[in-house]
């Protein structure tokens, strides 16, 4: 099996470096800030929601400016692959008709670009949780395993979404909804220290909010999370690349009829 993958690997390595590479700059593409928009962005909308939400959350909770950037960076980023990942097939059916290449490594670069994006907002970050007096700790390099986990979550659920989009439209404006649904339940903008530890516990059961959550841990309490919080992230990546997979191995043959 690990032999298989690999010569798979090494033979569309260099097709999967190159759809990295544009789809990272096509998102930038005749822009005057170019790839500053990957940071700029999310800033400025992390500026609106802490003038807006400081007033009504932000007095009880500690560094709220980093409580707020964490949710956000964790949401953009899972928003931002799962909706890209979503039209990758459809957006890339040109190329999928006329070369023969496995139809998951456009979905797959994708989500390469969305990490890479990622990975620029993560060192922002530490620079405004160096500024805001959150003390830095041998700890926060247990922030790759929800990195990895989220990751891993928004392929299955691209796979999905991709395999869904060929054949129904309209589910982007249905993702939509569902998307800004996930959002308002991922406490972003506010804390779940409120509810009882029951509802707490209801929170863990949305796999953004338990990404979240242990961001928080290690970066503003300086806590290695609870056993049943690395098993949500595990679980989460572990089911959506279950039935991901399954529902791409399912219609793989059926795309190219819809393209």
């Amino acid at each position: 099996m690990i032999s298989f993958i690999t010569s798979r690997w090494t033979k569309y390595n260099f097709v999967f470096e190159e759809l990295v590479k544009r789809d990272f700059k096509r998102r930038y593409k005749r822009t005057f800030l170019g790839m500053g928009w990957s940071m700029l962005g999310p800033l400025l909308h992390l500026l609106v929601m802490v003038l807006v939400f400081t007033h009504f959350f932000g007095q009880d909770i500690p560094h709220f400016v980093i409580h707020v950037f964490a949710g956000l960076k964790v949401y953009s980023f899972f928003s931002e692959s799962t909706n890209q990942g979503m039209t990758s097939l459809m957006s890339n059916s040109s190329i999928m008709t006329k070369v023969k290449v496995p139809k998951y490594l456009f979905l797959l670069s994708q989500n390469v670009a969305s990490l890479i994006n990622f990975g620029f907002m993560l060192i922002v970050f530490f620079i405004f949780a160096a500024i805001d007096g959150v003390s830095f700790h041998w700890r926060f390099i247990l922030l790759l395993y929800p990195i990895l986990t989220i990751t891993l979550f928004n392929i299955g659920v691209g796979l999905v979404l991709s395999a869904l989009f060929v054949f129904f439209k309209d589910i982007q404006y249905l993702y939509g909804i569902f998307t800004m649904l996930v959002m308002w339940l991922s406490a972003i903008f506010y804390s779940v220290d409120t509810f009882s530890l029951t509802v707490q516990r209801l929170f863990l059961l949305n796999p953004v909010f338990s990404h979240i959550h242990y961001f928080r841990l290690i970066v503003l309490h300086g806590v290695i999370p609870a056993w049943h919080i690395q098993l949500a992230c595990a679980l989460s990546a572990i089911i959506a690349l279950a039935v991901g997979t399954f529902f791409y191995k399912r219609y793989n043959y059926r795309f190219i009829y819809y393209m």
